[in-house]
């Protein structure tokens, strides 16, 4: 669906208006294309004293073939040189025409709150450096994880900073935190990779915690998901269709499930990317053993499960019949947690492949609700439920589980919200436009990577970093 304000404030004519007015000006985000390089821009490797990450986020940067500077800082570097960058130096006094497509910052030296000092310090001559579209990613200790209460209140501290750091940056640049646990410097590519490439374009103002697992495979970076066999319910269209899209690209075969009557619809989508279609009613007594046995006969198995088929039944609470309730849980949220189960049960003959990945799709409405949608929103909170209470049992398994949370997707759906009210929805966040449905898929690529490893628990909003919710 075409943004048209956002096309009209980016001609000559509209930029002029906006500034006179005083109107939102989204700019036009930079997205993902196979053959991309993985970062756009010069990476600026910096941190506080005493951080423990500088080799780690050297190393990756190389990897990635991005051009990188650094302060004049011995410990940065001699990381820097040690990961074969040859990192340019930087100073506050560099020329002000300098801009970098990311800035990088080690906070994990900050052990009490006097030393967040070193935050506005560098951010503070940095910020405006920032050229469009670029990434900031700020990287701290697992709060609880600190050896002192100084150091975990100091760590705490980074999220109201880097949300903050979201709403000041302009022309589409998006800033994050990344909690890293001691001992997983080693689980860091595949999430700083994701920050900073184009494919996280509409996520902003998040928090990812990333922790120790085993040991991360060698992938192809293009094609992380070849060879695996993936399982994606809803995927005839919309969302569910770019999931299946994105999957494909990565390199896995896709299971596409949807409901008969849109069997049609599935077919088109999978057969376009060598995938094949599942047909069934995820509610029916039956369907998750029916699921579990197709995947088993006809794949030997699963890697992937992206839960995200969904509906809506939009009614204020005193107006809501048993119906709307009913089926809205049982589809949004109950089938969700009955086919897990049926994937995962005995692991001598678990449905589930060793390492394997469970992506749900849950909604801003489940983090901050809505109106008219009770319903939606128990059931998408029950999903980030479905996560939290899964993730300890699958990390004793070697797999993941973690969950996307969409704002507002340019999708059939919102086109058929009343004008105003779509207005708001794709305005009122970091930046003032909706995101498209490529951008929740992107973020559950990343989730369903071998890479992701040591990410798991973890409900990342694809929102544009939406005023509503924490």
């Amino acid at each position: 669906m075409s943004d048209r304000y956002t096309d009209l404030i980016n001609t000559p004519l509209g930029r002029l208006v906006q500034k006179q007015v005083g109107l939102p000006a989204p700019v036009p985000l930079k997205r993902y294309s196979p053959g991309d390089p993985a970062v756009d821009g010069r990476v600026l490797l910096a941190g506080a004293p005493g951080g423990r990450l500088a080799s780690a986020l050297a190393a990756i940067v190389a990897d990635t073939g991005a051009e990188a500077s650094t302060p004049l800082r011995e410990d940065l570097r001699a990381a820097a040189a040690e990961a074969g960058l040859d990192a340019g130096p930087w100073t506050p006094a560099a020329a002000a025409t300098q801009r970098y497509g990311a800035l990088v910052f080690d906070a994990t030296g900050i052990s009490e709150p006097a030393e967040l000092k070193a935050l506005h310090d560098f951010f503070g001559a940095t910020i405006r450096r920032v050229q469009r579209c670029g990434r900031v990613v700020v990287l701290g200790t697992t709060p609880s994880a600190a050896s002192t209460p100084s150091e975990a209140i100091a760590q705490r501290a980074l999220e109201g900073f880097t949300r903050s750091v979201g709403k000041e940056l302009k022309a589409g640049a998006t800033a994050q935190l990344v909690y890293v646990a001691p001992g997983a410097e080693d689980q860091l590519a595949s999430t700083l990779r994701f920050l900073l490439s184009p494919k996280s374009a509409y996520v902003d103002g998040q928090v990812i915690r990333v922790g120790e697992a085993g040991a991360v495979p060698a992938i192809d970076w293009e094609q992380p998901l070849a060879g695996k066999v993936a399982l994606v319910t809803g995927a005839s269209r919309g969302i569910g269709a770019a999931i299946a899209a994105t999957l494909a690209r990565d390199g896995a075969h896709v299971v596409g499930l949807d409901v008969p009557a849109l069997q049609s619809d599935l077919e088109a989508v999978t057969s376009a990317l060598g995938g094949s279609a599942l047909t069934l009613d995820i509610t029916a007594d039956d369907a998750p053993r029916a699921i579990a046995a197709h995947l088993r006969r006809e794949h030997g198995g699963v890697d992937v499960v992206v839960h995200n088929a969904g509906i809506t039944r939009d009614k204020t609470l005193a107006r809501m019949d048993d119906d709307k309730w009913s089926s809205v849980i049982a589809v949004n949220l109950a089938a969700v947690q009955r086919i897990t189960d049926a994937l995962i049960a005995g692991r001598s003959r678990a449905v589930l492949n060793d390492g394997g990945r469970i992506v749900c799709v849950s909604s801003i409405a489940g983090v901050a609700g809505n109106f008219g949608q009770t319903n939606y929103a128990t059931s998408k909170a029950g999903v980030i439920g479905v996560v939290e209470s899964y993730a300890p049992l699958l990390a004793k398994q070697g797999a993941t589980i973690n969950a996307v949370a969409p704002g507002f997707i340019e999708t059939q759906m919102t086109a058929k919200i009343p004008f105003a009210t779509r207005e708001v929805g794709r305005r009122m966040n970091s930046l003032s436009q909706g995101g498209l449905p490529v951008d929740v898929a992107e973020a559950i690529a990343y989730f369903a990577s071998p890479a992701s490893t040591g990410v798991t628990g973890n409900v990342v909003r694809v929102c544009g970093q939406s005023l509503l919710g924490a």
